[in-house]
């Protein structure tokens, strides 16, 4: 069996006291469709606050309660919100480039303020609140890992996204210290099944696995399974101490070795050119350009690029040690994002 989060103690069945209603924001995208299943699983009651155009792909699920809301509308949070013990805020706006990096800001920062206000406002019982691992600062030394205590400020983050998130979790963290019972998580790089759009990692899964990859930067990044990453919640929502953060890892990989598993996994050969971060910047500066004229996201962007300088590596001891936690192997979760990505007919 993989080492995967039911082999935790701590992951054992609630009691009836310990289970209420549940509401999950983000629910019909990667992270939260996985936050939904896992929920119902343990015998939470789950609702599912989805917009009103998001594709229900991932929810289609048996006796699931929906709620149509918005981030930007206070009144559908407080009607989501209604008769709810516990409160899971999954939903974000994970783009490593946008035509309005305002849209980051409106979406991530005031969005999770009113979502905060909202639920102070209903007496919510408990929060946990999906950070990233972009709140923290890349290792700087060879050898060394990001843990907890490696925050950003704002003007030290790389980027509209990771700015938008180093200022969600500082709304968060005041909600905490004036009494907000919230809990923060900050998973490193999920992948895995049901990545609808796909995720920025999810699209060098597909690229990869079609051949589109013929080279590749000399960088690195931590790989959690989502599933994994879906019963870290839980266990923060049932151990998790208020106004902590909790880093949901998996296993610190070099690029070129995920590149090459995947290529295992599909019976490919695995790119062999590899390029420095400089050497990529005229094609950011091209696909950025066309990317403002169709309004598709780049394969490669600048912000992209200066986060390839570090590799993100993260030490998620605290999470193990304090709840539980537990990972597979990342081959594992790289069968699993294949898989789906196969069934969902985005790679032969």
């Amino acid at each position: 069996m993989p080492d995967g989060m039911l082999e935790s103690p701590l992951l054992a069945k609630p009691t009836d006291s310990e289970l209420g209603p549940v509401l999950v924001t983000g629910a019909s995208g990667f992270l939260g469709s996985a936050l939904v299943r896992r929920f119902r699983a343990a015998g939470y009651p789950v609702r599912a606050l989805v917009r009103g155009g998001s594709p229900r792909t991932n929810l289609d699920l048996p006796d699931l309660e929906l709620a149509t809301g918005d981030l930007g509308d206070p009144a559908s949070l407080r009607r989501a919100l209604a008769g709810m013990r516990y409160l899971v805020h999954a939903a974000a706006d994970y783009r490593l480039w946008a035509r309005d990096a305002g849209e980051l800001d409106r979406t991530n920062v005031d969005g999770t303020r009113r979502l905060m206000q909202a639920a102070r406002e209903a007496g919510t019982e408990r929060i946990v609140y999906t950070s990233s691992v972009a709140v923290l600062a890349p290792p700087r030394e060879a050898g060394r890992r990001s843990s907890e205590s490696d925050g950003l400020l704002p003007d030290q983050a790389i980027g509209a996204y990771k700015r938008s998130k180093v200022l969600a979790e500082a709304v968060v963290r005041d909600f905490a210290a004036e009494g907000l019972p919230v809990v923060i998580v900050n998973p490193s790089t999920p992948i895995g099944p049901r990545d609808v759009k796909p995720t920025p990692t999810g699209r060098v899964i597909v690229e990869a696995a079609s051949g589109r990859m013929p080279a590749f930067v000399d960088t690195g990044l931590n790989l959690a399974h989502v599933d994994d990453v879906a019963d870290g919640h839980l266990l923060a929502l049932r151990h998790g101490r208020i106004g902590e953060r909790y880093i949901l890892g998996g296993e610190d990989v070099m690029l070129s070795a995920m590149l090459a598993e995947i290529a295992r996994q599909l019976g490919r050969r695995p790119p062999k050119i590899r390029l420095p971060v400089g050497a990529v910047m005229p094609l950011a500066a091209v696909a950025e350009g066309m990317a403002r004229v169709t309004g598709r996201a780049p394969f490669v962007s600048f912000d992209a690029l200066r986060m390839a300088r570090y590799r993100m590596f993260f030490d998620d001891a605290k999470a193990r040690r304090e709840l539980g936690y537990r990972s597979r192997p990342y081959q594992a979760a790289i069968g699993d994002a294949l898989a789906w990505f196969r069934q969902a007919g985005m790679i032969a």
